[in-house]
């Protein structure tokens, strides 16, 4: 287990202290598949580096089963960094070795004999589906392959956690989806705990149990990958999820003085007309500005963004017919020249 207690980290800047972390609060389970998500400077990859303690963290604690890893001397860190590795967007392979060699280069600083370090090397390159690439070079190979070798020297160690930075970004969507095809399995077959680092919701949503979404440092939200899809609550989230949504608001701009946004989750939600049901029972006929689905597992998550027509009181009446629909959470935007405020 992995807990992440009370951590921030600053930095020192020309233009002063930046803090990349506030006070991070995570636990991560054996054998989770745990999802970081935010965009460009939420704070993820300094994260990550805290965890391994490539980054010391300014306050709070990582602790793994218990021991605190920052409390651990030279020689003690080390040791963990064997049973904590890592992949990055740029593979990070040695261009000069050939791909057994790179798969044997962390066992052979451990002080591994050659002989038993090839034997090891050639498994895992057996395990990531390329045993006939062992003597070819990483020039020769195509990105999924390149990566497959790293993901094959993370795990030439025997690690109990797979750290991936972004691993995926640099890859096709055909290549992506192989790749985690194959970390989904190792975490099966092997049990290690893996903890995804990416800004792409498609990467949380086919392989991770568990995320938390990071905005500017900050944990804004946290939990089963499927219950943030169904009701998605911080506004960072929403935007992930569903990015369409996003920029609907932001083509829209104030132009509209009453929007309800309306995220439902599972098929009866989603097939119900329920725009058309309203405009019959409470005589409010809500225009569509934006809408999007999607399939998680066997169930079906989506948003609508409506423009409600009128004043408070077809608003009021809207999201009351709205809340009583299950599983449907509605939040509501308004605009007033005045600044009226509704009960809604």
């Amino acid at each position: 287990m992995i807990e992440v207690r009370n951590l921030s980290k600053s930095f020192r800047t020309t233009d002063g202290p930046v803090d990349a972390l506030k006070n991070v609060n995570l636990t991560i389970n054996n054998g989770d598949i745990y999802g970081i998500i935010g965009m460009s400077g939420a704070g993820k990859s300094t994260l990550v580096r805290c965890i391994n303690m490539l980054e010391r963290p300014t306050e709070g604690a990582v602790l793994m089963d218990g021991v605190d890893l920052g409390a651990m001397n030279g020689n003690d860190l080390r040791q963990m960094r064997r049973r904590v590795t890592m992949i990055f967007q740029g593979f990070n392979l040695l261009m000069q070795r050939t791909c057994v060699r790179n798969v044997m280069l962390p066992l052979k600083l451990a002080g591994m004999p050659t002989q038993q370090a090839y034997q090891r090397a050639m498994e895992m390159l057996e395990t990531v589906g390329l045993p006939d690439k062992a003597n070819a070079y990483p020039a020769q190979l195509s990105g999924g392959q390149q990566q497959r070798v790293a993901i094959a020297r993370a795990l030439a160690t025997n690690p109990e956690v797979l750290l991936c930075d972004e691993a995926t970004s640099a890859l096709d969507p055909k290549t992506t989806h192989s790749i985690l095809e194959l970390i989904r399995d190792i975490n099966a077959k092997m049990g290690i705990t893996v903890i995804v680092i990416t800004h792409q919701m498609s990467v949380v949503q086919e392989i991770c149990n568990r995320v938390a979404i990071l905005e500017n440092g900050a944990v804004v939200e946290e939990g089963k990958v499927a219950d943030v899809f169904a009701n998605p609550k911080a506004e960072a989230t929403r935007n992930l999820v569903y990015p369409e949504m996003a920029d609907a608001n932001v083509a829209l701009g104030n132009e509209h003085g009453q929007r309800v946004r309306l995220i439902f989750n599972g098929a009866i939600a989603a097939n119900e007309p329920l725009i058309a049901k309203m405009a019959l029972e409470t005589g409010v006929a809500a225009s569509i500005l934006g809408a999007s689905t999607r399939a998680v597992g066997d169930r079906a998550y989506g948003y609508i963004l409506l423009e409600i027509p009128g004043g408070p009181d077809e608003l009021a009446k809207a999201v009351k017919f709205l809340r009583q629909t299950p599983d449907v959470t509605v939040s509501v935007e308004v605009n007033y020249p005045e600044n009226k405020e509704v009960e809604a």
